[in-house]
């Protein structure tokens, strides 16, 4: 096991050397190396301390990785949302992410603002919602507190009224749950609330359970209205993460799943409502799909009487390849093989 500090808020040796003798003996044998990440500027001048860092340690350090600006992969944190850059600033689509205060999942959004002509914004009050085309309820860590933060907000009853005026509207897991009628928790899964009433925008009601559902997912679009309506039988895939069970008329289901971690299945997911404008699904990664997320940003584009002309650039790959020659160049590779009983190569 790497043990890995981030040197970029500081006083990374004292979170590493805090860290190491906080753990158990039985935990510390597994520490291997240390790595210092997001560092800025010659590496060499941290060679004194990376000596000094080593001797109270008693573990080797395997490298420092560089601080990097142009390489664009999903990030794991949503203090990187604090850190993104202005996009531009008259769009032909401009999406509101709802940026709640227990956001998950938020990299489900970054293919939709690499779109020539689409702009995406995360929102946490009033004040800065203003009028978007396409309002968006991300995954939550704990739906029921960020459902109560959005009706003391005020952002609820706002979001509630834009889609009475033609805005759109997609929720994602918890931001799914939240368009429903009620969201039932007897056990008390995630709130001491037995129920509690949802947004109301979706005829759907959903009961958490004590199990998680993790599924990678493949499947194709069953609609053919509203946004779905230039996305029929497009195939799509994903991946599942909730501890709900969401119940609604199969007759409004958005999607139909074909495979569940490696196995045939046979399952709607999602709803999308009578206007056409109303979607949720428990889907994430939906709009890392290509074809679907185009067919989705067109519909919306036509109905305010406008055409989107799309950029292929589609490099998610070669970004990874990018980062990992970033590290593979940083770290000590020869105590990394040593450590895990790799031979170089293999």
């Amino acid at each position: 096991m790497l043990l890995v500090g981030d040197i970029d808020r500081g006083g990374v040796f004292a979170s590493l050397l805090g860290t190491l003798w906080l753990l158990s003996p039985e935990d510390l044998s597994l520490v291997k190396g240390l790595v210092i990440n997001k560092f800025r500027g010659d590496p060499a001048l941290l060679e004194p301390g990376l000596r000094f860092l080593e001797r109270k340690a008693g573990v080797p350090v395997a490298g420092v990785i560089p601080y990097f600006h142009d390489i664009s992969i999903a990030q794991e944190d949503s203090v990187a949302l604090e850190q993104l850059r202005p996009q531009q600033q008259t769009p032909q689509i401009d999406i509101a992410v709802i940026r709640m205060p227990h956001i998950s999942n938020f990299d489900d959004f970054d293919p939709l603002a690499k779109e020539k002509g689409v702009r995406v914004r995360y929102v946490n009050s009033i004040k800065n919602l203003d009028h978007p085309d396409l309002i968006i309820l991300p995954g939550s860590k704990t739906t029921v507190a960020d459902l109560d933060w959005l009706r003391e907000s005020g952002l609820a009853r706002r979001i509630t009224k834009l889609c009475q005026q033609g805005a759109f509207v997609i929720g994602i897991c918890g931001g799914y749950q939240m368009l429903g009628t009620y969201i039932h928790d007897p056990d008390h899964v995630e709130s001491p609330a037995p129920c509690s009433q949802g947004l109301g925008l979706l005829p759907i009601t959903t009961a958490f359970l004590p199990t998680k559902e993790t599924h990678q997912i493949k499947g194709s679009v069953m609609c053919s209205q509203g946004l779905l309506a230039e996305a029929r039988d497009i195939g799509f895939a994903g991946y599942e993460i909730h501890m709900g069970r969401t119940k609604s008329d199969e007759d409004g289901a958005a999607f139909r799943l074909r495979e569940r971690s490696g196995q045939p299945c046979d399952v709607f997911d999602g709803y999308l409502d009578d206007s056409g404008r109303v979607l949720g699904t428990y889907i994430h990664g939906l709009f890392h799909n290509k074809e679907l997320r185009r067919a989705l940003l067109r519909h919306i584009a036509h109905s305010k009487g406008q055409s989107l002309s799309f950029i292929d650039d589609d490099q998610r790959e070669d970004e990874y390849d990018r980062l990992a020659d970033l590290v593979r160049h940083s770290l000590n590779m020869e105590l990394l093989y040593a450590i895990t009983g790799l031979r170089k190569g293999k």
